[in-house]
């Protein structure tokens, strides 16, 4: 099969080597007055120290031992107490976890480690930060020394509530060092968990619960503690979804009210179906036992949104506190528990090949974040679909907002797919004033469509006869051993083409550099599908709005705003961008009436027969503008394209 292409900046008039070339450059460019180059002349950059031991894959003798006292939850602070097992004498390096697997980002920060002491057999030393890398310390360690001993605290801010009296949760990579040269697959560590009195713990790991609500962990490679977290709470239940199993599947729940637990029988049944679905589509689990740890927390969704972190054998998933007891209300949280549960397969079990990494300060690369997250992304619908998690409406809904992003992200005009899976790197933690021209981990949504293509695609090929099913059931299947297998562009198209021939790179490469909105949503087109817009929103985007707190009116005059007036964001090169307005500007009057968003969906739904006028405040200025939009409200919605093969609905249907 063709390899993924590199795409790279043309370099046509360069026909020696680069260094070569740029010294002929050096040698032939003339002198032109003050503009001439100093070459030789200033100072000269200083050498860089000597970088952290590079990680192998060999033996580490010993066992870490790590003591993490989580119960100071009036200060939000873990105490920890480390002992690690000297291997040479010399310059030892320890690192604080910076990459977070979650994020597929260097997002973790040395910032909040504070109060390191070191011992090396019982005796003070001291340490030294690495001058380039702040996330390495070094410790001398003198001939004959066996072990060193750390004493830290990981001060948790307060904005991430990990550590209150009736919830808490243990992010491993967050209270640990660990020394550099080695897989953190080959270093073994046993750890043990102080929490707060009278709380109930779920993880995937191991334990005995000791005396004073202390927690005794078998002990287990480095890399796996780190993928199971410990959450503990005071209101916990536990429900089994896949009782008897020789894999056991349990849906942990811990809320910050005991009223919040109350989940009904068809509920239940769903959350079995979706995990049922997952088997049959993928195959054999390649976990032991699976926990999906569900937090339900207004503190840890604070927007009414979801977010979740996968892991091989739990998944973080902290959802509103009312996620059952309000279900109507969560739309557009209803597939976050299958996304984390399609991860086992699509990312933890099998995972890109640049995206792996031996430690946890080893930089990933995401050249395939379409697949890792885009399919996933796309199981998640499917499946909670297929599940009844959602209605069949409800399905259209979503994957109408799915194709309303696509369709409005302008930057694809100077940005394609493929380079937005760096987004995760550089854009983490990091505002994003212009979404529609920057993009932001686009391959979320139009991975969706990406893979409703895909799926259709194989279909039209196989005149119905194979599809994305067979693709992930041939493509992540569960061999006998328990190690990681990672998976390249070139695996992904060897795969679907087995399951029906056909250009697989080529087609795959048009959905990655497209500058071509139709294109990216042909997948639509395929499954016998358009998108549309009316002047009435569904109750899946309303929801979108409230979570996202403003009034969104990307499809009509280019903007979303806030309650109070303030614009949250503009569709580049939109009406309201051409009219002059920019995030944060504030509105104060709209066809001369004062704010509000009533009048503001009035004014919008008006505007085919009256202009748009608006009193805008802008950093103390202010001014009135008159916008060229005469279209009326418009939201997105999927309609059928008539005399086409729906292939959607058997998508949504399985087998």
């Amino acid at each position: 099969m063709t390899k993924h292409p590199i795409r790279r900046r043309s370099t046509v008039g360069w026909s020696v080597p680069l260094r070569a070339g740029l010294a002929a450059l050096t040698v032939l460019a003339p002198v032109t007055g003050g503009a001439a180059a100093q070459v030789g002349t200033g100072p000269t950059a200083a050498p860089l120290p000597p970088a952290p031991p590079i990680p192998s894959d060999r033996p580490f003798v010993g066992t870490m031992e790590l003591a993490v006292d989580a119960s100071d939850t009036d200060h939000q602070v873990f105490a920890v107490h480390e002992t690690i097992p000297v291997q040479a004498p010399g310059d030892t390096v320890l690192l604080y976890p910076e990459w977070e697997a979650g994020s597929h980002a260097p997002t973790a920060t040395v910032t909040e480690l504070a109060g390191l002491m070191v011992w090396v057999d019982g005796k003070p030393v001291d340490w030294t930060r690495d001058p380039v890398n702040m996330h390495a310390f070094h410790v001398e360690v003198p001939k004959g020394g066996r072990s060193i001993t750390l004493d830290f605290q990981f001060l948790a801010p307060s904005s991430s509530h990990l550590l209150r009296p009736d919830m808490v949760i243990v992010p491993w990579q967050r209270v640990l060092l660990y020394p550099a040269g080695w897989y953190v697959r080959d270093i073994p560590v046993a750890a043990t968990l102080a929490l707060p009195h009278g709380l109930t713990s779920y993880t995937s790991l191991a334990f005995q619960a000791g005396g004073d609500d202390k927690l005794d962990f078998q002990p287990v490679a480095l890399d796996r503690l780190v993928d199971a977290p410990v959450y503990a709470g005071r209101y916990t239940r536990r429900i089994a979804l896949d009782k008897g199993a020789a894999k056991p599947v349990f849906l942990d729940l811990l809320a910050d009210e005991r009223a919040n637990l109350v989940v009904t029988d068809a509920q239940v049944a769903r959350l079995k179906a979706l995990i049922a679905g997952g088997l049959k589509t993928f195959g054999a689990a390649p976990y032991r036992h699976y926990d999906a740890i569900v937090t339900l927390s207004d503190a840890l969704s604070p927007d009414g949104g979801g977010g979740g972190i996968e892991h091989l054998e739990e998944g973080e998933d902290n959802l509103p506190a009312a996620y059952f007891t309000d279900a109507p209300a969560q739309l557009n949280n209803l597939d976050l528990i299958a996304h984390e549960y399609v991860h086992v397969w699509n990312g933890l079990w099998r995972t890109p090949a640049d995206l792996w990494s031996p430690t946890f300060n080893w930089p990933a690369r995401g050249s395939l974040l379409w697949v890792y997250e885009g399919q996933t992304e796309f199981w998640g619908r499917i499946l909670a679909a297929r599940a009844g998690l959602r209605t069949r409406q409800q399905t259209l809904d979503k994957l109408a907002l799915d194709a309303d992003l696509v369709a409005n992200r302008t930057r694809r005009r100077w940005k394609d797919l493929q380079d937005s899976t760096n987004d995760a790197v550089y854009m983490a933690k990091h505002h994003v004033g212009w979404r529609s021209w920057q993009g932001r981990e686009d391959y979320y949504p139009e991975g969706v469509l990406l893979w409703l293509d895909v799926d259709a695609r194989l279909r039209e090929l196989s005149h119905g006869r194979r599809s994305l099913d067979d693709f992930a059931r041939l493509f992540f299947a569960k061999n006998d051993s328990q190690t990681t297998h990672t998976y390249t562009f070139h695996d992904v198209c060897a795969a679907l083409d087995k399951i029906a021939p056909g250009d697989w790179a080529a087609f795959l490469d048009r959905h990655l550099h497209t500058r071509d909105t139709n294109e990216a949503l042909a997948g639509l087109a395929r499954a016998g599908w358009k998108l549309v817009h009316t002047d009435i929103p569904t109750e899946t985007f309303r929801q979108s709005e409230a979570e996202a707190g403003v009034t969104d009116l990307d499809d009509s005059i280019g903007f979303e705003v806030d309650p109070d007036g303030r614009v949250q964001s503009v569709q580049w090169n939109g009406p309201a961008f051409q009219a002059g307005l920019s995030p944060g500007a504030r509105l104060t009057r709209v066809n001369g009436q004062a704010f509000s968003t009533h009048v503001m969906l009035d004014a919008v739904r008006a505007s085919v027969s009256t202009p748009l006028s608006i009193h805008v405040d802008m950093d103390g200025s202010t001014r009135t503008v008159v916008l060229g939009y005469r279209g009326g409200l418009r939201y997105p919605h999927l309609e059928r394209i008539a005399g086409t093969p729906d292939r959607l609905s058997e998508l949504l249907a399985g087998r």
